[in-house]
């Protein structure tokens, strides 16, 4: 007779539950991450399958930097899909997304660089040149340029939409248990029914895909492209900088992670292990072909929900994803999602994006009555959405034209400004409940 087990201090070994359930804890864990992983390749154009690849090798890496100790889970993230619009022209010019693939390559670098600043210098030194006041509106700017493109694809099919969009709604505000926890992945099972019954879905695809195959195939998504092109570095100056937003993304889920098990992760391993491991993973999903990867407060959800903090079971789930990349199947499956119902989902994504950018400045009390903080953030917005809306800005250095993107404007502008002018009070506190970040989840 299996004794009984005392949930209420949380589970941080969860071999003690028997090998079954802990296969379905890894699966549960899987299915969390899996409606919000799989969105952003059907928002840009890349593979399904080597995004779920690279979920899953990402996470076994981060836990491998982390030894193991941090029961988190490297999704896609959203935030880099401004960049992959404005890289891609919002899908015009797929021919583009490898030169996007290498830009995320090299913003991971930045998390290495932020890393071993921290083990240098000190956590607090470092992070007061990435404050609220920087980071909050880039996010709320992230959000606002992707709107558009929500608005394009409900057009396709508003039926489709609406549904997505109302169920999303109806799991996020009056969902309990999983139903809450699984929001995206619920509306598009639910519209995808609706799509089904109104003849909405061609299947032809899915009959024609095998069974097993390398989720690495050049045909489908072309890896990544460095070369000294106008369209590559544009597209580093366009995507590097989006890795400031994801660092606060970062830093908020493993205080999330931090406050919800009781373990205090920022100081060990650390956050410079974490923030090592996150941009490593970003890193080889960008060589792969895939989007950055990112911690995901899904996850934390489940683990809050089950009082399961072991991250055995996290490795688990990413072992599963790795094993559903290797089915083309399941890829042109995906695949077969209407645009109608991409666009419902979207519709509530974006505006969540800048209203997590809007909670990040509210829940860090930033001070808009503080003239410096008030200059800082309408310079950040007016510089990302008025300079996207003409393109950037263009300019050649050494003969080669060089474009900047109303982010990388924005990016740029928010930092020099906030190093430059006076009166830069913020200290990042490394305590286990901070709120120092907001997750771009749902």
């Amino acid at each position: 007779m299996r004794e009984k087990i005392d949930y209420s201090q949380g589970i941080f070994d969860a071999r003690q539950l028997g090998t079954p359930r802990v296969l379905v804890l890894g699966l549960q864990h899987m299915f969390a991450m899996f409606g919000a992983t799989v969105l952003v390749p059907l928002l840009t154009g890349l593979s399904v399958s080597t995004t779920l690849l690279c979920a899953g090798l990402g996470t076994l890496l981060f836990h491998a930097v982390t030894k193991g100790k941090v029961p988190a889970f490297l999704g896609s993230s959203f935030a880099y899909l401004g960049g992959f619009a404005i890289v891609s022209n919002d899908g015009a010019n797929p021919e583009n997304l490898p030169y996007a693939c290498a830009a995320v390559a090299f913003s991971g670098l930045m998390y290495l660089l932020v890393s071993a600043l921290i083990s240098t210098f000190g956590i607090r030194k470092i992070m007061k040149f990435f404050p609220p006041v920087v980071t909050g509106p880039i996010i709320i700017a992230i959000g606002l340029i992707l709107a558009p493109s929500a608005i394009n694809n409900c057009a396709t099919n508003w039926l489709l939409a609406i549904v997505a969009l109302g169920t999303v709604v109806v799991c996020n505000i009056w969902g309990k248990g999983m139903v809450k926890i699984l929001p995206i992945l619920l509306g598009v099972v639910v519209s995808y029914a609706v799509a089904i019954v109104t003849g909405a879905v061609d299947f032809a695809a899915i009959g024609q895909a095998k069974w097993f195959g390398l989720p690495l195939h050049k045909e489908a998504m072309g890896l990544f492209a460095i070369d000294g092109s106008a369209t590559f570095i544009s597209a580093l100056f366009t995507i590097m900088p989006i890795a400031l937003a994801t660092m606060m993304e970062h830093i908020g889920d493993i205080a999330a992670i931090s406050a919800t098990t009781g373990k205090n992760y920022i100081r060990d391993p650390g956050l410079n292990r974490t923030l090592l491991g996150d941009g490593l993973a970003t890193t080889m999903a960008g060589l792969f072909g895939g989007p950055a990867n990112t911690t995901y407060g899904e996850n934390t959800g489940v683990l809050a929900l089950t009082r399961i903090y072991d991250p055995l079971v996290i490795r688990l789930a990413a072992v599963f994803a790795i094993i559903l990349s290797f089915s083309p199947k399941f890829d042109a499956a995906i695949n077969t999602i209407p645009a109608g119902i991409v666009g419902g989902i979207s519709f509530v994504l974006y505006g969540m994006i800048s209203a997590i950018g809007v909670r990040n400045v509210v829940e860090n009390q930033v001070d808009f009555t503080n003239s410096r903080n008030l200059i800082i953030a309408a310079v950040i917005l007016v510089s990302a959405l008025g300079f996207n809306s003409v393109g950037g800005i263009t300019f050649a250095v050494a003969g080669v034209s060089i474009n900047l993107s109303g982010l990388a404007v924005a990016a740029l502008a928010g930092i020099l400004l906030n190093a430059i002018l006076p009166g830069n009070t913020y200290e990042f506190d490394d305590g286990a409940g901070t709120g120092e970040g907001a997750s771009l989840r749902i």
